[in-house]
């Protein structure tokens, strides 16, 4: 899921082409548990039975979200295969269309995601940082579209469809919201 495409009140979104997400997409990427199967299917295609066992959930109701995130183009199902018992498994894979789109009140579901994630992540391999700034406007709209364009180039790197490739798996979550702390 796309940073909530870093919106500013008066300039629109700011970054690659994004477009408001439908109704219907909305609401898929409107759990956790969605979000969590586009994260594990970004880089490896993944069966239903495969996505069950890393989030620890029932193969029946992970097979729903699968369905729904396939319907609404999240997610591609590849050629099936047999498994070892000779049942017939089909793996999924990521698209990449939620980093291409607005999600309206798509935080708080990021957020509970990330906490997850970052829950299974041994502490020093976590790097975290907080900042509070004062900027004026034409500021915070540099550092949205500056933070924007670096995440853009390193998604750029690998792109849709293409093949594994060497390196490590890395999540990154950026938010940047006003300090009403102050």
């Amino acid at each position: 899921m796309a940073p909530a495409a870093w919106p500013t009140p008066d300039s629109g979104p700011v970054g690659p082409s994004r477009r408001a997400a439908t109704e219907a997409e909305a609401k898929a990427l409107a759990s956790v548990t969605r979000v969590r199967i586009l994260r594990l299917t970004l880089h490896r295609a993944l069966t239903n039975r495969q996505l069950a066992e890393a989030l620890g959930r029932n193969p029946g109701s992970v097979l729903h979200h699968v369905r729904t995130l396939v319907d609404q183009g999240f997610l591609q199902p590849l050629e099936p295969r047999r498994g070892t018992r000779g049942a017939r498994e089909v793996p999924y894979r990521a698209t990449g269309k939620s980093w291409l789109l607005e999600v309206p009140h798509g935080a708080p579901v990021l957020l509970e995601t990330f906490l997850q994630e970052l829950a299974a992540v041994p502490e020093h391999q976590v790097d975290m940082a907080r900042l509070g700034l004062r900027l004026r406007p034409e500021e915070v709209t540099e550092l949205r579209e500056r933070m924007t364009a670096l995440l853009e180039e390193f998604r750029l790197r690998q792109p849709a469809g293409q093949a594994e490739r060497d390196g490590e798996d890395w999540s990154v979550f950026v938010a940047i919201h006003p300090d009403v702390s102050a």
